[in-house]
């Protein structure tokens, strides 16, 4: 009986590729395994992405938190600024006081050197018209001196 069975299989196969039904049944079979393999490589592909995804996702949020970290430090020294600016105004003015003070005194020490130096030009001028004259005076005592003894003796 195993043997009939056997037979009708066979029977039964080889009618079926006669028919063209097992060609048909194989070639779906086919398509249907490369259908799924492609659907494979996709998931495969999506799979591949999602890391690529995540990661560009992360440093997305990072960025935005980069930028909020940014802004928050420009508004604190935007605040900090504003809290010492009148001290700034202070310093400021005070360093402007300094330095009008140093400069006034640095004309003054200037002008104190140069009256000096004046007088000195002035002593050292008289000096020596003194000691020209000096040496004039003496030259017209003398003659002034043996004039009148001239004219005593005249006398």
């Amino acid at each position: 009986m195993k043997k009939l069975l056997e037979f009708g299989r066979r029977a039964m196969f080889v009618i079926r590729v006669m028919s063209g039904y097992e060609e048909r049944r194989i070639r779906s079979y086919r398509l249907h395994l490369e259908k799924r393999l492609q659907e494979a490589q996709q998931r495969r592909a999506a799979l591949r992405k999602v890391p690529e995804q995540v990661i560009l996702s992360e440093m997305r949020r990072m960025v935005g938190e980069m930028q909020a970290l940014n802004q928050k430090l420009e508004q604190a020294e935007a605040a900090i600024g504003e809290y010492f600016k009148p001290i700034d105004q202070n310093a400021d003015m005070i360093m402007d006081m300094q330095l009008k003070r140093e400069k006034e005194q640095m004309t003054e020490i200037f002008k104190a050197t140069q009256s000096g130096e004046l007088l000195a030009q002035t002593e050292a001028e008289m000096r020596r018209k003194a000691s020209s004259t000096g040496t004039n005076q003496q030259s017209q005592a003398t003659d002034s001196v043996n004039a009148v003894d001239q004219q005593t003796q005249a006398k």
